[in-house]
């Protein structure tokens, strides 16, 4: 059940894109900075003391590939993994690169979440304002409602595909640790990411601030 989470957070984020009017995304900024603080103290809590476990240094050449590869991901997906995109939302041709990036971290992010309940959250959490972000700008580019419903369907099932796919293949089971490694590092460039673009111009923001100490502090204990 717990795998199903990710996927029913890109449909609260697709209904809250639908339902919700403009000034909603000074909330998801709160959520963003909440998902990056739940995720870096998941990340740091389960990921890394597995990983490390063995004393086995080469594990962390796999951690900064993942490193490496989110920031080759987010030249194609444009930054939705922080929740903005910048690209013209009047396209006149489905950005398929941008699509296949996200559908990308996503199917990687969910391979080694089986048993790991902070990251699940966490990582769910995050998928809230991905989901309206991405529904927002699929929206304004005025594709359809039918088609948008599609396409969110398919980015929400990547994540459980990743997991089941991870949970089933024998292949990739002998190579967990490494897939864990590599997970790990998206996750940290993705989540420090988050919390230093919170402060905005190096301001002093309280909310923001509450925000990812309780997220902190629930990615920890959860």
């Amino acid at each position: 059940m717990n795998l199903l989470l990710p996927f029913l957070a890109v449909l609260l984020g697709f209904a809250a894109a639908l339902l919700l009017k403009a000034q909603s995304k000074s909330r998801m900024k709160l959520l963003l900075a909440f998902s990056g603080a739940f995720l870096l103290s998941a990340v740091a809590s389960e990921f890394l003391p597995e990983i490390y476990e063995s004393g086995d240094r080469t594990y962390a050449a796999y951690l900064m590939g993942g490193v490496f590869l989110q920031i080759i991901l987010e030249f194609f997906s444009k930054g939705a993994e922080h929740g903005h995109l910048h690209i013209n939302k009047k396209m006149p041709v489905f950005p398929y690169l941008l699509f296949g990036s996200l559908c990308l971290h996503a199917f990687l992010e969910g391979m080694p979440l089986q048993g790991e309940t902070s990251m699940i959250y966490g990582i769910s959490i995050h998928k809230i304002p991905i989901a309206f972000i991405f529904t927002s700008f699929l929206l304004s580019s005025h594709y359809s409602k039918w088609k948008t419903v599609l396409i969110i369907l398919f980015f929400a099932a990547m994540s459980p595909l990743g997991s089941l796919a991870a949970g089933n293949l024998e292949i990739l089971q002998d190579f967990m640790l490494p897939i864990k490694a590599l997970v790990a590092g998206i996750v940290l460039h993705v989540s420090t990411t988050l919390i230093l673009e919170a402060s905005e111009a190096h301001k002093f923001n309280l909310s923001k601030i509450v925000v990812m100490v309780i997220g902190g502090v629930l990615g920890f204990l959860l």
